[in-house]
């Protein structure tokens, strides 16, 4: 008889990100005031586990990664040991300096900006992803993976073989990136859990109007399209919609009660749409209690410091 899967284990990005919120985007050529300056964490794999462990999710967790053996991908590994991750699959290398995000937040408009140095995640391969018996393994940021990307249907192909549910997001790196990624290995993914930007590039279908507003139809017609008798989430800032093998849902978000910046806010959804996964809850709960994680990040300009235990959000 086969072991009980137990637990989430996160590959993919870990990254620093340095936060400078400044009072609005300036043009070329021209000057911002920087308001204030922090560090925190990033990368959907850091974000991910971190948020469940700050959820207190009640099963193991685990994260694998490369990082670089500066001061930097020390105090990555830190930090998650310091919540009880397992920390045993983040590789350090020489090779490339820990990855890094500056991230410039617009206090004016909320919105983020990011210069990114993909350093040592580039150097991440299929030898670094061990689900061992972890029930989900949450591949994140398809398309920033240098050495797996190429051959992503492969990995998770791979991955699946073992028992293990996969879980994937993306980046948000263009029509052309994403098709050629994400669109060949979606036979071999469980859980596609996307905002609208990616969805829409994925499908090649068009979600946000000129206006800035959202087709419903367009996001239906994109998870559709993208769905392969599995589970897709699309998750944007108005709800989120999805469809398996229960037919589609549509969940508007709630209001957050502050937003100091969307920092994290997806991966936030992320983590708690497959906390209810794991825990087999219907998925409306699973989606209600993405949107919670999402808002209680909202109120943060990190990406991980506005998560609290389930009971609290």
């Amino acid at each position: 008889m086969a072991p009980k899967r137990h637990g989430v284990t996160a590959g993919g990005t870990w990254i620093v990100d340095r936060v400078k919120t400044i009072d609005a985007y300036p043009r070329e050529d021209h000057l911002a005031t920087i308001l204030s300056e922090t560090r925190g964490g990033g990368g959907g794999a850091h974000n991910v586990i971190i948020d469940l462990a700050l959820m207190e999710a009640p099963f193991p967790l685990r994260g694998q990664g490369v990082v670089g053996t500066d001061d930097e991908g020390k105090w990555l590994i830190q930090e998650a040991f310091k919540l009880g991750i397992d920390v045993g699959g983040i590789r350090t290398t020489k090779e490339q300096q820990t990855s890094y995000t500056d991230v410039m937040v617009s206090k004016s408009a909320g919105r983020r900006t990011f210069f990114h140095s993909r350093g040592a995640n580039r150097l991440l391969e299929d030898r670094d992803l061990d689900p061992s018996l972890s029930k989900i393994y949450h591949l994140a940021n398809l398309t920033l993976l240098d050495r797996i990307d190429f051959s992503a249907a492969r990995t998770l192909q791979q991955l699946r073989s073992t028992g293990v549910k996969t879980s994937v997001d993306a980046a948000s790196a263009g029509r052309a990136r994403l098709t050629e990624v994400v669109v060949p290995a979606l036979d071999h993914i469980d859980y596609l859990i996307v905002n609208e930007i990616e969805a829409g590039d994925c499908a090649e279908v068009p979600i946000r109007r000129a206006d800035g507003g959202f087709d419903k139809d367009a996001l239906a017609s994109a998870a559709r399209a993208l769905y392969r008798n599995n589970l897709v989430v699309i998750h944007l800032p108005e709800g989120a919609f999805a469809v398996s093998k229960e037919g589609e849902l549509w969940l508007p978000s709630k209001p957050p009660p502050k937003i100091v910046s969307a920092l994290g806010a997806g991966d936030a959804f992320c983590a708690g749409v497959l906390y209810g996964l794991h825990e087999e809850w219907p998925l409306l709960q699973c989606l209600d209690l993405g949107h919670l994680a999402a808002a209680a990040c909202l109120s943060h300009e990190t990406t991980t410091g506005g998560l609290r235990p389930v009971a609290e959000l």
